[in-house]
């Protein structure tokens, strides 16, 4: 573990935030500090350029055999640090407190690089198990022609398990494993009426008001308990454990006494359920507020879908459900933007089955079966050329803050989740062809 937070210290130094469409000094650079990583534990190297991407560090060791193959994937990509005032300790210099190493990257998701690189490790780079990696550096930006090249080439990402380390615990010392996560699709929606604003104590009342409008229709999203209402969009009761109410409340940070949206068990509200959420909006600001009919108003979407529905027919479905709106008689424009698909992994498998064994036995407690309502969209892509059973962990915990100032990898966290994988490896090898 020193060794290995040692490297993951040099990976998380290293700013390489992605962007689409460019790939900077620094991706490269940790680009090629993640290749070092992998091939000092014996795996045979090899990037894969594609278009709008950065570098794809993909990689093999051979299967002993009658041995299966794992493919293990994550990536070396991560957001902007936001307002560096909001941080405690500088976000590209990992920083220990209280059990934790504090840095962009620390838990999205450079600590699963080295997750895979420890387990690695621990077989002295001979694991029983064949071993394909898959690293990318602009998963936060899209992944760019990553998403559509497994289809092209389904040789080099074929497997008989994938281990998608892009995750971890609802919460700490929690084991968890995956199992579905929802897709993701964008929209924007927007509507002018007039070529100007106009005196509202003029034109007030007649004049059809462009702001007004789109708020009316984006409350059909909605019905009265906050449950999306568009017709089409598939839930579904979540199967198994869900998240308790109070965890999602404390990750949530909502405010003590308001109540939670929606009906149902919260499972299918955020892991097997879709959901609509307004994430910008063009509006007159309060402050310097003019008394005027808004000629103009924009809203954009993010959509968030059933692990087994396409994400293009969800983004369909919403712009149609809009278009059909005519709030005050008035047409809006509907744009699709990006959308990716999520994916339901199957349970019940020699992969899923060795998983929760020795997930298990590294946290000494029952691992858990959790969906997930972000979305990883390379996941379903490489599902489908891959063929294997799909796992997604990993070092993070609910409480990690990705995305978020502070972000942080528990050092325990790290450490059981390594240990769970390389415990994986061997128990996966017996029980495959069982």
């Amino acid at each position: 573990m020193p060794e290995l937070r040692r490297d993951l210290e040099a990976l998380v130094r290293i700013p390489s935030v992605s962007a689409p469409g460019v790939v900077s000094h620094e991706l490269l650079e940790a680009c090629a500090l993640t290749e070092s990583l992998f091939q000092s534990v014996g795996v045979a190297t090899k990037r894969l350029e594609l278009p709008g991407t950065a570098p794809i560090v993909t990689g093999e060791i051979p299967a002993p055999p009658g041995a299966p193959t794992v493919l293990l994937y994550s990536h070396y990509d991560v957001v902007g640090p936001g307002d560096l005032s909001l941080w405690d300790s500088p976000p590209f210099e990992p920083t220990e407190r209280d059990g934790a190493i504090f840095g962009r990257g620390t838990g999205d998701t450079k600590s699963n690089i080295l997750m895979h690189v420890g387990a690695l490790r621990a077989w002295d780079g001979k694991p029983p198990v064949g071993v394909k990696i898959l690293i990318e550096g602009h998963e936060e930006s899209g992944s760019g022609g990553l998403l559509a090249y497994p289809a092209s080439d389904p040789q080099l990402f074929k497997a008989d398990a994938l281990v998608i380390a892009d995750s971890g615990s609802l919460a700490p010392g929690l084991p968890t494993i995956t199992t579905a996560l929802r897709g993701v699709a964008q929209l924007t929606v927007e509507l002018r009426t007039l070529e100007s604003g106009q005196h509202s104590g003029l034109y007030g009342g007649a004049a059809p008001d462009a702001l007004l409008a789109l708020i009316r229709a984006l409350g059909t999203l909605h019905d009265e308990q906050g449950d999306v209402a568009v017709a089409g969009l598939r839930r579904e009761p979540w199967p198994g454990e869900g998240m308790p109410e109070d965890t999602f409340r404390e990750l949530g940070t909502i405010r003590d006494g308001l109540p939670l949206i929606g009906t149902g068990d919260l499972g299918s509200r955020i892991w097997s359920g879709p959901a609509i959420t307004v994430i910008g909006l063009d509006a007159p600001s309060v402050d310097g507020a003019l008394n005027a009919v808004s000629p103009y108003a924009r809203a954009m979407l993010n959509v968030r879908v059933h692990p087994d529905q396409d994400a293009t027919e969800a983004q369909q479905l919403v712009a149609a459900h809009l278009e059909a709106v005519k709030p005050y008689g008035l047409e809006l424009t509907v744009t699709g933007a990006a959308a990716g698909n999520g994916y339901s992994a199957p349970t019940g498998g020699p992969a899923y089955l060795a998983a929760v064994d020795a997930w298990s036995a590294a946290y000494g407690r029952d691992t858990i079966v959790a969906g997930s309502g972000g979305a990883i969209p390379v996941v379903s892509a490489l599902a489908r050329a891959g063929g294997g059973e799909v796992l997604v962990v990993g070092t993070c915990d609910g409480f990690a803050n990705i995305h978020g100032p502070n972000e942080r990898v528990l050092l325990d966290e790290f450490e059981r989740a390594t240990i769970a994988e390389a415990d994986w490896f061997g128990r996966y090898a017996e029980r495959f062809g069982s």
